[in-house]
């Protein structure tokens, strides 16, 4: 079973994603802040993260950044999902080290979609 790591403060957003991934039969461990998020995929060594930049505690691009310069880490693949989808922020967000760039509000059918291709 593939599991996945989610790094999301919205309740409302985390449990429909949640819930679709695990119909897909995918494991899924949330974390709702930075912090938790970064001890969750150091102790779980998911096959991917999807990943908020907006969080409390520690921001997406930090949390990032840490987990891309973590030996245990670095090979695992980060989608980003944010509103912040502006040109600047992808670009913090790739230079940070993300795999992909989902904006919200997304498309579930597509993003279901974007996510298996990334765990293959």
């Amino acid at each position: 079973m593939k599991k996945i790591v989610m790094i999301e403060d919205s309740k409302v957003l985390g449990t429909a994603l949640s819930g679709a991934l695990k119909v897909e039969g995918i494991e899924v461990f949330w974390a709702q802040n930075g912090v938790e998020g970064v001890s969750l995929a150091k102790a779980e060594k998911p096959d991917l993260i999807l990943l908020d930049l907006m969080l409390p505690k520690l921001s997406g691009f930090e949390v990032c950044k840490l987990l891309k310069t973590d030996n245990d880490t670095w090979r695992i693949p980060v989608i980003i999902m944010s509103t912040l989808s502006d040109p600047e922020s992808q670009e913090r967000a790739k230079e940070a080290g993300a795999d992909y760039f989902i904006p919200k509000p997304y498309d579930l059918d597509d993003t279901l979609n974007e996510i298996k291709k990334h765990l293959k």
